[in-house]
This record gives C-alpha cells, sequence and structure tokens, in this order.
C-alpha cells in the first residue's frame, strides 16, 4: 500500500488552492513570518525558474487522523469549506508565495532588525532584462503607502501609488503576476500602444511572467492512511521552521476536531499542581504519558479480566501509543491521573524530597504516578506505600532512570501493582538495582540521581538542625532554608590537605539551615560543635543525639579526625540505602569515577555512561 505520493504541480494551482481553502494548515503548524529578504530571495527563485524545494501535503478524510485546521495566512477565511490537503512542510515558502502574489493585499513581514514591516513587491521590469543585473536585484519591497522619499519625507524619490506611476516607472507589480493581461493592458494604453514598450513587455512577459505562471513545484503527497505516528515523525524529520512538534501539539490538534480544547485543559491541571512544589517541573508530555502508560494498563487488564487472551494490547507509554490516545480515555483517565501525581507528590514529601530540584529523577514520577493511580486507595496501607518506596528507591539507587525509560515503565505498573497486591514477583526494577560502594566516593553535584537521594533518605530518621534543634520535616525545610552542606568545612579541609574529591563527597555534607552554616564556618568540627551547642541550649547528651540524627559518630568530630569520620559514615550511609533498597549492598566492588560538572547550582540528571557500563557488569 503507497503511503506516499510523489509529483510535479503548477505553483499557481497550489496558490489557487489555498485561496479557495482546499488547501488548509493542520493547527499544529506554528505561525512564523518571513522577513522581507528571505520574500525577495524566493521571488527571485521562481522568476529564475530555479528549486525551492518540495512541499509536502497530507490528504484529508482518514477518520483516526482529524486535525482542527486553519487557512493559510492572509487567506479569505474557510467558510465551512473543508480542505482537501494540509500543509506539513512549506508553510513558510507557500505562505510567502501566496500573499506577495495571489492575496492582493500588502504582506506582513519584518525587516533585518524583526521589526514588523508592511511591504509591498515590485519588479524592475528593465532591471530584470538587464543581461548584466541580478534579477534577484531586481526585485524590491516598498511600504504600505508605495512612496519612497527622502530628506525626511520632503522630496519623493519614488511614487508608485497609482496604476498609471506604475506604468510610467516601469514598476511590475508581483500580486498582478496571475492577473498580467490586465496590467498589460493598460500598460499598452499607457505607453499609447508604442513599439518599443511592446517589445519591452513582451520580452519581460516571455522571461519573467511565464517564470511564475508555468513553475512547477514538487509536491510530495502523503497518503490519508498513514497514521498519527507517521505524520508526525515526518514533519518532525521535514519541517524547515527547525521547531520541533511535540506529541501534545499534535494531541491539541486532534482533539480540538472533537471541541476539546487540550492545552485549556492542560492549563487547569498545571494550576492544581502548582500547590505541590515536587510537581513544579512536571510537564504536559509527562502527564500525557503517564495517562497513557495508564490508559494502556488499563485495557490490557480489563481484557485479561474478561478471558481475552490473544492480541491483548501492549502495556506502553511509548510515542506511539501517546499518539494514539483517544479523547475519551483522555477525558476518563485525566482526574485521576492528575490525582495520582498529587499523591505522588505528597509520598515523596513524606519521604523528604519537598521539591523539583531534589527529585532525583523527574521521569520517575511518570510510572510512580500511574502505579499510585491504580493502587487507588490501597496506597493508603502502610505497607502497600513501603513496598513501593522499596521500588522508588531502588530506581533511583540503581541509577535506573537516566536515559529512555518507556520499555521499563510499562514492566513497572505491570511487576509494581501485581507485587504489592497480590505478592507477586519481585518488580525487575528492583531485581536490577545495584549500588557499588565506591560510587559514593564520586557523588559531590546535585547532578547525580543518587546524590539527591542520599540527601533525602540522610533526614529520614528524625533529623534535627544543629543549631535550632528542630526536626527538618516539609516546614521548616522552608522556613529555615535547609540546605546540603560540608561536615568538615571546606576551608579547615583545604588548610589540612584534604583531597577536594574527598571533601565534596556526599559522605561529608548533611541538611543544615542557612544559619547553623554561617555559624559552622570554616572551623574545625571541634571549635565549631562548641559554639553550636552553647547556642542550642541542650544539654551534652541531647545535642549528641541531635548530631547522631545526621548518621555520624560524634566522637570523629570532636577529635576533628577527618578519614575515621569519612569510612565510619560511609558505612552507616550504605546500611541506610541498603535498608530503603530492601537489599544489601555489597562491599568490595568498585565504581568508577564520575564526569566532571561544573557547579552544584547544574541541573542535570545524568551521569557519566562508564559509570552506567561498569554499575551494571
Amino acid at each position: 500500500m503507497e503511503t506516499f505520493d510523489s509529483k510535479k504541480t503548477s505553483l499557481y494551482e497550489i496558490l489557487k488552492n489555498i485561496h479557495e481553502g482546499k488547501i488548509q494548515l493542520p493547527d499544529f503548524q506554528r505561525g512564523w513570518v518571513w522577513d522581507d529578504n528571505r520574500i525577495k530571495g524566493i521571488l527571485a527563485s521562481v522568476a529564475k525558474s530555479f528549486p525551492i524545494g518540495a512541499v509536502m501535503l497530507l490528504e484529508t478524510g482518514n477518520n483516526s487522523i482529524r486535525f482542527k485546521t486553519k487557512v493559510v495566512e492572509g487567506a479569505p477565511e474557510s467558510n465551512g469549506v473543508k480542505p482537501e490537503l494540509l500543509i506539513l512542510d512549506g508553510q513558510q515558502r507557500l505562505t510567502s508565495l501566496y500573499q506577495s502574489i495571489i492575496s492582493n493585499r500588502v504582506v506582513k513581514t519584518r525587516n533585518s532588525k524583526g521589526y514588523e514591516i508592511k511591504r509591498w513587491y515590485y519588479i524592475d521590469m528593465q532591471k530584470a532584462l538587464d543581461p548584466a543585473t541580478d534579477l534577484e536585484e531586481a526585485i524590491f519591497s516598498i511600504n504600505e503607502n508605495k512612496i519612497i522619499t527622502k530628506n525626511i519625507g520632503r522630496d519623493i524619490v519614488l511614487d508608485l501609488s497609482t496604476r498609471e506611476l506604475e506604468y510610467e516607472n516601469l514598476m511590475y507589480p508581483v500580486w498582478m503576476v496571475d492577473e498580467y493581461s490586465d496590467w498589460r493592458r493598460g500598460f499598452n494604453r499607457h505607453w499609447n500602444h508604442s513599439s518599443d514598450k511592446s517589445e519591452l513587455w513582451d520580452e519581460f512577459e516571455e522571461l519573467i511572467i511565464n517564470s511564475f505562471n508555468h513553475y512547477m513545484l514538487p509536491v510530495i503527497e502523503m497518503k490519508k492512511t498513514n497514521p498519527k505516528e507517521a505524520v508526525c515523525q515526518v514533519f518532525e524529520k521535514v519541517n524547515t521552521g527547525g521547531v520541533s512538534l511535540s506529541v501534545f501539539e499534535l494531541l491539541t490538534a486532534s482533539f480540538a476536531s472533537d471541541d476539546f480544547d487540550l492545552k485549556e485543559d492542560w492549563a487547569k491541571i498545571e494550576s492544581k499542581f502548582k500547590s505541590y512544589k515536587v510537581l513544579s517541573k512536571t510537564s504536559e508530555i509527562d502527564f500525557i504519558q503517564a495517562l497513557t502508560l495508564f490508559s494502556t494498563y488499563r485495557k490490557k487488564v480489563g481484557l485479561e479480566s474478561s478471558g481475552e487472551k490473544d492480541n491483548l494490547p501492549a502495556v506502553s507509554a511509548k510515542r506511539k501509543e501517546m499518539l494514539n490516545l483517544e479523547i475519551k480515555d483522555y477525558i476518563k483517565y485525566r482526574d485521576r491521573i492528575t490525582e495520582g501525581f498529587i499523591k505522588t507528590s505528597k509520598i515523596l514529601n513524606e519521604n523528604h524530597i519537598f521539591n523539583s530540584r531534589d527529585v532525583p529523577y523527574l521521569n520517575q514520577l511518570v510510572p510512580m504516578a500511574a502505579i499510585i493511580t491504580q493502587l487507588d486507595k490501597n496506597i493508603e496501607n502502610v505497607g502497600n506505600k513501603n513496598k513501593l518506596m522499596q521500588w522508588y528507591w531502588c530506581g533511583v539507587f540503581g541509577e535506573l532512570y537516566g536515559s529512555a525509560n518507556e520499555t521499563r515503565y510499562a514492566l513497572d505498573i505491570v511487576q509494581v501493582v501485581e507485587w504489592i497486591l497480590n505478592n507477586g514477583e519481585v518488580p525487575k526494577t528492583i531485581f536490577d538495582a545495584n549500588f557499588i560502594p565506591s560510587r559514593l566516593n564520586t557523588l559531590r553535584t546535585r547532578n547525580s540521581a543518587a546524590y539527591k537521594g542520599i540527601y533525602a533518605i540522610l533526614m529520614d530518621d528524625n533529623t534535627r538542625d544543629w543549631l535550632s534543634g528542630t526536626k527538618i520535616d516539609f516546614s521548616t525545610y522552608f522556613s529555615e532554608s535547609i540546605d546540603i552542606h560540608h561536615i568538615f568545612p571546606v576551608a579547615w579541609c583545604e588548610k589540612n590537605t584534604i583531597p577536594r574529591d574527598d571533601y565534596n563527597s556526599i559522605i561529608n555534607k548533611t541538611p543544615l539551615s542557612g544559619r547553623t552554616n554561617r555559624i559552622v564556618s570554616g572551623d574545625a568540627p571541634s571549635k565549631y560543635l562548641d559554639r553550636l551547642k552553647n547556642n542550642v541550649g541542650v544539654s551534652d547528651e541531647e545535642f549528641l543525639d541531635i548530631l547522631k540524627s545526621h548518621v555520624v559518630n560524634p566522637d570523629y568530630l570532636y577529635q576533628d579526625d577527618f578519614y575515621a569520620f569519612f569510612n565510619d559514615r560511609k558505612e552507616r550511609i550504605l546500611q541506610k540505602m541498603g535498608i530503603a533498597m530492601g537489599k544489601v549492598i555489597v562491599r568490595e566492588y568498585e565504581a568508577l569515577e564520575e564526569g566532571e560538572y561544573l557547579s552544584e547550582e547544574d541541573e542535570f540528571d545524568e551521569y557519566d555512561e562508564n559509570v552506567q557500563l561498569e554499575l551494571s557488569l
């Protein structure tokens, strides 16, 4: 079955069909105005019969691909006329040619500085026929009034404001190319049928007018039998605008054909998410992906429960399935998925992840929200919630979500739900998770998911700030500006020749308030701890308990023994990680060094590919 047809079509025929509404744009096409120089350039190419590239059109009439459409900018309203073809590639070329040749209206464009201007386009007939002059120099634009002046408007350089002045100055209006016979009659009358002017016209018509009217444009016409996925993929590959088309935009155009505004609906959902800091970076694509994952899961489970075993649909959140999401499924599940994301945020808050900056893997929220949506009220069971978090921490500390994860998403929702509700087999994400102890030494910035995860679990044992003595929870995290800070200060470490790679490791960091960190300053722990104890106003025993809540042995801090502290805390952190993952972390494995990063402020969740390879061995 043919999916496309390639042929040459008259440019004039295409522009005429645009004018009549037979060729329109899918609503996902963005508006974009070519600048004045590019419009003159494409007019010159057509006049010289040079190629301007193929355009791609999509045949309409496929019930599975129904887009809201719009007329090409400058064309009359369609008044209910249904298009026969939609422009996928070539929007700007066809829009520029339509507006300058067919519309008979001034063209809205931009100058070289990007300012909006209005221009009419003309061809200087004498220059166009001069062999010594490049045809491109013969094509020019003029302002809306068709008058060029100098000396602040006092002197007129060129006036083309009437048809007679066009004749007199031998300036041919581009927008009359398709109606040249009318202009020619007026031109001959104006010059009293002068033989030399008639000869000029004949030569101009043969060389320039005929080039426009006989210009054939290569057209690739996609058949209506193509699926949405193919349309989207082709658009992205050939779109000369250079702006990638998202699944959300394509779905927006598709849903609009059923009078449903997906953008407006997402805006309402996004406004609900604003109250939850963990969700501040959740995108419309994340939402659609989670909903698609849940929808395909529900269809598969529904068919299995009804006894159907043949041709079961795949559980998936891949691009193809997102593009095939039906509006009825979107409407059916959007509120449940919205609540699933909100519950995800609340559960992560309970586990000391309080904002999007500290979420180890933002993309892991996709399967998590879908899983929580399916679990529904069962997630309120403490045992079920603990199992969910075991899966979550295995994904984080196993560093399993650092690249394309759609296949893992599908396994997760099927396996985690079955594991939690029916005590099924251990999910692959838990089985695959592995953490090599030496990897701890290399975790130095928020670029690493495991770094963020450790930061969170360091706060899960009633961890208290060293200065205020208050427990670090959702409220105090923000009110006291909690962040991760060095235990052995940088200044002290450098003074005592501790390597930067060691003192910057997560092992030497802990969550503290900004005020606490200022009191710590750059002193040795033995000095700043006494200052802190005096400020917090508690007994020696209680102060030691506050220090221990940070997974440290206070003795090594008071002794200013960095490496005794470092090795002891490394072991304590590994124990906490093992508990969170529900797995034994084998101590003798070695990890490669992580990549170099600019600063702790960089927000990337990727890590060096060599580390990923080493961890998988």
